[in-house]
């Protein structure tokens, strides 16, 4: 057809052109669209301020001087509501003001220091500590000067380091005075990013006065009614009107609920705030009212007290409003201690946290979080992304959306948690972009996802779902390979899942809303219920349990759970249990995934379901060898089939079996035939078509001679040409017993120590022309020795692996501090921490100038 002549056809072709083109252009803002989504909140903004360049500073300091002296302004007057002010360059700025004037922006160039002779208070819509002077509203995003643009004193531009000091490590804001920050929403500013305090490449420290315990366990036990505490040690720094809390010694229910559900689900906790009305030689406190509930303060299990009253104050003015969040970005100096952070974090917004070390890297090793109260928070406590060797010690958080201590990428390694509190971490919206896509944010007091970090002598309750979870899942969306830093200080990309847990000890989870803890490879992979096919069998042997090697195992030691539901999930292959013990929950050790595990006195009681579950609960299938050396039970009423350990019924590998020995059941004398010791796993009874799985209990019988408990349902084993028997309370209705000899005691474990210790410099003072050095080294076996410029430190402490120590040294000509640590198995820090340029910092004139990159102190 000739198209001249057909000039509808020739619209018609014209028409399906145009279409094809607007198709494209569509694909085309698809992708672009999809690409800006598939970005995190934090890389939109990724440290680049490029959207404030119209933005004027109102007025600035042109002179050291205080605050309150016009001659120090530029405009010769001091700062009003809704400035924008500038503290320059090289200048020194005294805030000795307590004004409720609205500062809209303070962006501190030179150095801001609150007086410490008085009260003072700040409001303000953004703080931000930065090397620029370039105005910008961005509450989160940076512009950076790394080491490589600094002086060797890590000071950009040869000048000062930009400097917040509200307080410092050794003179913090005195006791008799208080410091306060309340942090406001502007019309105009971004509110997923305002208001906020932000540390950009710059110093930032924010210190009170310090108390000898933010918290401690009760010493005697209180009844309800009482206004009268005992506590189990002398405590100085607490203050008649603090706030404090007295933690819950009963399990009430699943949950507690999210700051979206109110009051009415967490009538259900037990903790109590209060406020101190007198004290006696600070081991006996009067409440201001009585309380409601009892409080355990006698025998093996007690509750807590907590202050969470402090004198220096950051917080959100409207915290049913627009709240504010706190960070430090990489290259950043500093550290806070017994500072209140309240009202703050941004609820469903990726990276605006009460607290938050964003990815720093090894940029601030030395800095701590020590003595904080976090309250109120509507987004996680403290956050460690993409940081290493943070020390968070002492710290109590109370309410949080979403998990509390929480460590958020799986790249962070060698940071040390230790004795801290965590109370109510609710349930929470999963964040946007989040980086690991297995986490549902259902309130844990402590959620990380790689083993090399140290967690010691923390206590967690009545958060929603868990005390403490570890967890690392492969998924289609995302790769457990990640860059991991090495012991040489290279990085390396590493399945994090092959990581153990380095050191986990003396910790414990009372009272919590689920799980006391769960250690999660693969998360919920396997199936939920009875394995009754090939099908399901075959599904169940194709999941990936990939995790720690026999040679470096995941090891948990004196872990106390009690008033859980879920006590302890031990579901990762390769672990080391020891000194376990768990009281009053529902299930003890649960839905493990039993392979290579050895447990070493494991005590439970008063648990009233299932004691010791069956491999993977209901899929009651067992892929390896399992032992535990020293088993106690003491238990109460039970019927007569449930068993305190239950059998597995599917051998995956075919040589899966359980061994037990030192085993003790005290029963009271009426129930002596309730409770039997080993039988199937009640509710569904998975069919027998793989091999039984044999439980040995080790010298049952007397020396040598070993008790071998099958399943009546294990044909295999029931026919393998033992006399088996029934012995009850030993047997029950689907087990069986005979006397076996010639069986070995598994050895699955080696426990090869490989790592070295990790060492922090916490704090260096000038006394005379010496220097007075502390640090704290921590390590997954024993350290021997800290070693400071070639000289022994001495111990200050030293407990569940954590090694406090002190040295005074001769100032070093060059300048620079070397620390490292050693472990008895001969593992030498190559990394070590090196705080360079120390004598010029403290006003010594060096010799020469340090040559090494480390990090400046």
């Amino acid at each position: 057809m000739n198209l001249k002549q057909s000039p509808a056809l020739l619209l018609q072709i014209q028409a399906c052109r145009l279409g094809r083109v607007l198709f494209v252009l569509a694909l085309l803002i698809f992708g672009l669209v999809t690409l800006l989504n598939s970005t995190t909140a934090e890389d939109t903004e990724h440290h680049h301020e490029k959207h404030h360049h119209d933005l004027k500073f109102s007025i600035q300091s042109v002179k050291s001087g205080d605050w309150s002296d016009p001659k120090t302004w530029s405009l010769n007057r001091i700062p009003k509501a809704h400035d924008r002010v500038m503290i320059t360059r090289g200048t020194f700025v005294r805030y000795d003001v307590k004004s409720s004037e609205k500062i809209r922006l303070l962006q501190v160039v030179g150095t801001l220091s609150f007086a410490r002779d008085r009260n003072t208070e700040l409001h303000v819509g953004i703080l931000k500590v930065l090397n620029s002077d370039q105005c910008s509203e961005s509450g989160f995003s940076c512009t950076f000067v790394s080491e490589e643009e600094s002086d060797t004193d890590g000071n950009s531009n040869k000048t000062q380091l930009p400097s917040l000091l509200i307080g410092t490590p050794s003179q913090p804001i005195p006791a008799k005075y208080s410091a306060k920050i309340k942090l406001h929403y502007f019309e105009g500013m971004n509110k997923k990013d305002a208001p906020a305090i932000a540390c950009c490449s710059a110093r930032m420290e924010i210190h009170g006065s310090p108390l000898s315990r933010t918290w401690v366990k009760l010493g005697k036990n209180i009844e309800k009614g009482s206004r009268q505490v005992v506590l189990s040690e002398k405590v100085s720094g607490w203050k008649i009107g603090d706030t404090v809390l007295v933690t819950a010694s009963e399990r009430r229910g699943q949950g507690f609920g999210t700051f979206r559900e109110g009051a009415e689900r967490q009538k259900q906790s037990q903790t109590e705030k209060r406020t101190i009305k007198a004290i006696q030689d600070g081991l006996q406190i009067t409440l201001d009212s009585p309380l409601d509930y009892n409080h355990l303060g006698e025998g093996e299990f007690k509750s807590e007290i907590a202050n969470l009253s402090q004198n220096v104050i950051i917080e959100s003015a409207d915290p049913k409003g627009v709240r504010g969040h706190t960070v430090y970005h990489r290259f950043s100096k500093g550290s806070i201690s017994y500072a209140r952070f309240a009202h703050l974090g941004k609820e469903g917004v990726l990276g605006r946290y009460s607290i938050h070390f964003h990815l720093v890297g090894d940029t601030m090793r030395g800095s701590r979080v020590e003595g904080a109260a976090i309250v109120d928070s509507h987004n996680r406590w403290i956050t460690i992304h993409g940081t290493q060797y943070l020390v968070v010690r002492d710290c109590v958080g109370y309410k949080s959306v979403g998990h509390g201590y929480f460590l958020e990428d799986g790249t962070e390694i060698y940071n040390l948690l230790d004795r801290n509190l965590a109370i109510h971490a609710f349930t929470g919206p999963r964040l946007p972009n989040q980086v690991l896509p297995f986490d549902p944010n259902d309130g844990a007091g402590f959620w990380w996802a790689n083993g090399l970090n140290s967690f010691t002598r923390n206590v967690s309750t009545e958060n929603d779902e868990y005390g403490y979870r570890y967890d690392m899942q492969k998924r289609r969306n995302f790769d457990t390979k990640l860059p991991i830093l090495q012991p040489d200080g290279s990085e390396k990309l590493i399945d994090v899942r092959t990581i153990p847990i380095w050191r986990f000890e003396d910790n414990e989870a009372h009272s919590e809303g689920f799980y006391g803890m769960v250690v999660a490879a693969n998360g919920n992979s396997q199936p939920d219920s009875a394995v009754r096919s090939e099908r399901m069998l075959k599904r169940i042997k194709s999941i990936d349990w990939t995790g720690p090697d026999t040679d470096h195992p995941h090891v948990i030691r004196n872990l106390s759970i009690w008033g859980s539901h879920y006590a302890f999930r031990p579901h990762s292959p390769a672990m080391r249990m020891e000194n376990i013990r768990i009281h009053q929950a529902a299930y003890g050790i649960y839905r493990p995934a039993f392979e290579n595990h050895e447990y070493k006195n494991l005590h439970i009681s008063a648990v009233q379901a299932e004691p010791f579950n069956r491999g993977m609960d209901d899929a009651s299938a067992q892929t390896g060898k399992i032992t535990v050396d020293g088993l106690t039970f003491s238990t109460g009423y039970g019927n007569s089939s449930t068993p305190l350990v239950q059998i597995s019924d599917l051998n995956l590998s075919g040589d899966a079996s359980t061994h037990l020995r030192n085993v003790k059941v005290n029963r009271p004398e009426r129930y002596k035939t309730r409770w039997p010791l080993i039988n199937r796993g009640v509710g569904p009874r998975v069919p027998p078509i793989t091999k039984g799985v044999p439980i040995y209990i080790h010298d049952h019988y007397g020396p040598g001679r070993h008790a071998k408990v099958v399943s009546t349902a294990a044909k295999d084993l029931m026919e393998d040409g033992h006399s088996y028997r029934e012995e009850k309370p030993l047997t029950s209705d689907h087990s069986r017993v005979a006397e076996v000899k010639d069986v070995e005691w598994p050895k699955l474990l080696k426990m090869v120590d490989d790592i070295p210790p990790a060492t922090i410099v916490t704090q260096i003072q000038r006394k005379s022309n010496k220097l007075w050095v502390r640090g704290i080294s921590h390590d997954n076996g024993e350290i021997t020795k800290v070693l400071v410029n070639g000289q022994n430190a001495k111990t200050v402490s030293y407990q569940s692996g954590v090694l406090d120590w002190e040295l005074e040294i001769e100032t070093p000509k060059d300048g620079k501090i070397t620390a490292y640590g050693l472990d008895k198995s001969g593992n030498r820090e190559m990394t070590g921490h090196v705080v360079r340029s120390v004598v010029r910092t403290l006003g010594v004139r060096p010799s020469s100038k340090p040559k090494a990159k480390t990090l400046s102190f």
